[in-house]
């Protein structure tokens, strides 16, 4: 893997990337048509030229990947149909990240809501909470205050400009890096709790070699002139920006910044249970006594899967042990909630131990896997693997590198990888 470099990042390396301010990409929908029509447009030559832009050729597949509206196989057998890839191409290699940060979470678990390794500064060094000015979009740093305004408005954001809003977070603001993602994964509707903390301990220094900073120059250079920085904190040279990131002192923690009043957005509530909507009930056992279950999550949002029982009763598991820990805004529960509705014979809002008494009359109750949820799951149902793009690394590996040499070694085309994933459509058979 190639090395970021301060001056010119390789940005899609990190958080996984996304639609937000593409002009052409149209409205984020929680149907099946509208994530194969995103698969469908994919350009992976323009992608590869242009997804460090803020309107470059980014797919936009983010929520519909996360949710399991499509897979990562489903998207590069589609892709690789219409435009043939070596496997080194950088869509590939973006996908591969996907995988690797859930390797992490696979060995780490609970180990990545917590520092991998020292970064530049001690962990206690860092505030816990966000500020305000941060939330409200008024720091006076016009980057940091679009990013907000994107991200609130949209429920997505660019991969640039979330590595962009990091980094002024952690290394200028001093604020730790986990009160940064936990904020930024309840507002996004591609929320994935391994490719975004992961994502931050990249930007924070405390899972890579050091700190990743940025300058006004590269915000010019990438994004539109509303998200451009003279004159700001970060008018100033990488070297001098690394310097504030390592020392206790150093950037606008503690000192006084551009606050503007009064021109700020409110930040969106979020929910740890789904807004009222029909269709949403609290467990029955009487839908479910004698029958066989299949269990639909919010991250298993695709086509149910082959050989289901045409007496199946498919329950819709909105789990509220998960969001009394992980809220959401209200955009992603209706991204999810609708289309869940729309799958299931009916959707369960409660928490295991109701759901469990509801399923224990139940013939037979299976699901899809799933590390979200992977505390409860297993007891409320038989998991079924789901699909994976990638050949098993059973090896823990600490760096995308070594991973990636591991997971592609003897395969020469995107074909080659999918020949040997050997991973179809789920069969419940």
């Amino acid at each position: 893997m190639r090395r970021m470099h301060q001056a010119e990042p390789h940005t899609g390396e990190l958080f996984p990337e996304d639609p937000a301010l593409v002009p052409d990409a149209g409205p984020i929908t929680p149907t099946l048509e509208a994530a194969r029509a995103r698969v469908a447009a994919v350009r992976p030559a323009a992608y590869a030229r242009t997804r460090n832009a803020l309107d470059g050729a980014v797919s936009g597949l983010s929520p519909y990947i996360t949710h399991g509206f499509v897979s990562l196989t489903d998207v590069l057998h589609s892709v690789d149909a219409r435009h043939p890839l070596d496997v080194q191409h950088k869509f590939v290699y973006e996908l591969g990240w996907r995988a690797f940060f859930r390797h992490v979470w696979q060995h780490r678990g609970d180990g990545i809501l917590r520092s991998l390794h020292a970064g530049p500064l001690a962990d206690h060094a860092y505030a816990q909470t966000l500020p305000s000015d941060i939330r409200e979009g008024t720091t006076g740093v016009p980057v940091v205050d679009m990013a907000v305004r994107a991200l609130y408005a949209t429920g997505t954001l660019h991969n640039h400009a979330r590595m962009w809003l990091a980094s002024y977070v952690v290394h200028l603001r001093k604020v730790h890096w986990r009160a940064g993602a936990d904020w930024l994964y309840a507002h996004l509707l591609d929320g994935d709790i391994a490719s975004n903390h992961l994502s931050w301990q990249w930007v924070a220094g405390t899972s890579s070699s050091k700190p990743y900073m940025f300058n006004a120059e590269n915000v010019a250079r990438y994004a539109p002139p509303a998200w451009h920085s003279p004159g700001t904190v970060l008018d100033a040279s990488y070297a001098l920006l690394d310097l504030l990131a390592r020392r206790p002192d150093g950037g606008l923690a503690a000192q006084p910044h551009a606050r503007v009043d009064g021109t700020g957005v409110f930040e969106p509530a979020l929910l740890s249970s789904p807004p009222a909507q029909p269709g949403i009930t609290e467990p029955d056992a009487t839908m479910v006594n004698g029958r066989d279950v299949w269990l639909v999550h919010p991250w298993s949002l695709g086509d149910l899967p082959l050989g289901l029982p045409p007496d199946t009763v498919v329950i819709g598991l909105l789990l509220s042990d998960f969001h009394c820990t992980w809220p959401w805004s209200v955009h992603r529960w209706h991204f999810v909630a609708d289309r869940m509705v729309s799958l299931a014979d009916t959707c369960w809002h409660g928490d295991s131990a109701s759901v469990g008494a509801a399923l224990i009359g139940a013939r037979r109750v299976r699901s899809l896997a799933e590390p979200h949820l992977a505390p409860w799951l297993p007891g409320l149902s038989a998991c079924l693997p789901a699909p994976k793009l990638f050949p098993p690394v059973d090896q823990p590996c600490a760096s995308f590198s070594q991973w990636w040499r591991r997971a592609t070694r003897g395969l020469d085309t995107s074909s080659d990888l999918l020949a040997a994933s050997g991973q179809h459509d789920v069969d419940a058979t």
